[in-house]
């Protein structure tokens, strides 16, 4: 598994815009915030996958919409081997009153049969939606799926196999920043931020 530390959290007040976006929907924005260093974590994780996959023919980068996009962005900058890059999205719906809540992969249009799939995240947790998606891969014909995150949560992981690559493993606390969002708002921060515990 690759790039298993945590990061050294850098303490800084909690930015006026994040605030903004708690209190639209009720929640506490008080105490503060802590932004998380991603650069070389990503650049380790590049590495990982360029080792892995230099020699194989042309791997599909498929990204998750839409908080994959920054950490996409960041991640193919440090890829040094040809690849195609795609983006999927989860459709969710309601069905019958036997099927429940019906869910759906949307956007792939390429021929994935003999593929080899990169499956790009901005965050997993309990694993349920990576779960799903190597599935539906997997019945699509590609001959072997990753997933790699940019942030893996593994006290809220639910499934046997972890995602090959992350760039950082972190707690079970709210994120936003670098594509995540908080009702829809703060996916085009450039930087990553925790809720931090009480500082007196």
């Amino acid at each position: 598994l690759c790039c298993r530390g945590t990061s050294a959290l850098l303490h800084v007040n909690h930015p006026a815009r994040i605030n903004h976006a708690l209190k639209r929907v009720g929640a506490k924005g008080e105490g503060k915030w802590e932004k998380i260093p991603y650069d070389q974590a990503i650049a380790e994780v590049a590495a990982r996958i360029n080792s892995d996959y230099r020699e194989k023919r042309t791997p599909l980068f498929v990204g998750v919409l839409n908080g994959s996009f920054m950490f996409m962005g960041e991640l193919l900058r440090h890829i040094s081997f040809d690849c195609e890059v795609s983006f999927v999205k989860i459709a969710s719906y309601s069905g019958t009153a036997t099927t429940g809540r019906v869910r759906e992969l949307i956007g792939l249009s390429q021929d994935i049969r003999g593929r080899h799939v990169i499956l790009v995240e901005d965050i997993v947790d309990t694993g349920a939606s990576i779960e799903y998606m190597t599935g539906v891969l997997k019945k699509q014909g590609a001959a072997d799926i990753a997933v790699a995150t940019l942030l893996f949560k593994p006290e809220c992981y639910r499934k046997q196999t972890p995602p090959k690559y992350y760039a950082l493993s972190i707690p079970d606390k709210f994120i936003v920043g670098f594509g995540l969002d908080y009702d829809q708002l703060g996916r085009n921060y450039k930087d990553i931020y925790e809720i931090a515990d009480d500082h007196e």
